[in-house]
């Protein structure tokens, strides 16, 4: 059984060694040995142990790397920087998947890119998280604009507790979020997600977006 007639059963997103395993069963006498192979020749991509790609080779679309990150290390959502940067708010194009999670911190050297994951408290986890679908990619999640935010901003353990004042200069000068994209964001929201989080300095940062949406 050749790629041509197994990429007829698989997915151009991630799959697993067990979908493998059903296809190729009562196919090959050794089955492992037949996956290292089709590897080694490109056609098929390991991500890590258990979790497979199509080769760029035999894919029918593009790699769409939100979808594969929360398959990658589940629950999860993408979040912090790409998220940021995804929706506009940085400057920077991030080439690395940052994505919150449940579970303990993890990071993954793929040949697609470095896809790291942060843990957040339960009971703000699930507050703040979008549902892209399309017919090609199905559905992901990532976090809104005021999420990935509030996720940053949580994570960044250096910043210590911050005035309104010096929120705002950490908002223009240390993330660069684009001063004009700010009135975008949902102050009420914020404050929301900061209960959740029991943030002093995301309840500052609800006050500073509320301040420069009523002035603008």
């Amino acid at each position: 059984m050749n790629i041509i007639e197994i990429r007829k059963h698989l997915p151009d997103s991630a799959f697993t060694h067990r979908l493998l395993e059903g296809i190729l069963q009562g196919e090959v006498s050794n089955i492992n040995a037949k996956i290292a192979y089709m590897v080694k020749k490109g056609e098929l991509v390991r991500l890590k142990r258990g979790m497979y790609l199509l080769g760029e080779e035999y894919r029918n679309s593009p790699v769409d790397r939100i979808g594969i990150a929360n398959v990658l290390y589940a629950p999860s959502y993408v979040s912090f920087d790409y998220a940021l940067s995804y929706h506009g708010f940085i400057p920077e194009r991030v080439y690395e998947m940052s994505s919150a999670t449940l579970r303990l911190k993890k990071s993954f050297d793929t040949p697609l890119g470095r896809f790291t994951y942060r843990p957040v408290p339960p009971g703000a986890y699930a507050i703040g998280i979008d549902w892209l679908y399309d017919e090609r990619y199905g559905g992901r999640l990532i976090a809104t604009p005021e999420k990935a935010l509030c996720d940053k901003i949580r994570a960044d353990r250096g910043i210590g507790k911050l005035s309104q004042q010096r929120l705002a200069e950490y908002l223009e000068y240390d993330l660069r979020i684009d001063r004009d994209r700010m009135y975008d964001l949902d102050s009420k929201f914020i404050l929301k997600i900061a209960e959740a989080y029991r943030s002093s300095n995301l309840k500052n940062l609800s006050r500073v977006i509320g301040k420069r949406s009523r002035s603008a």
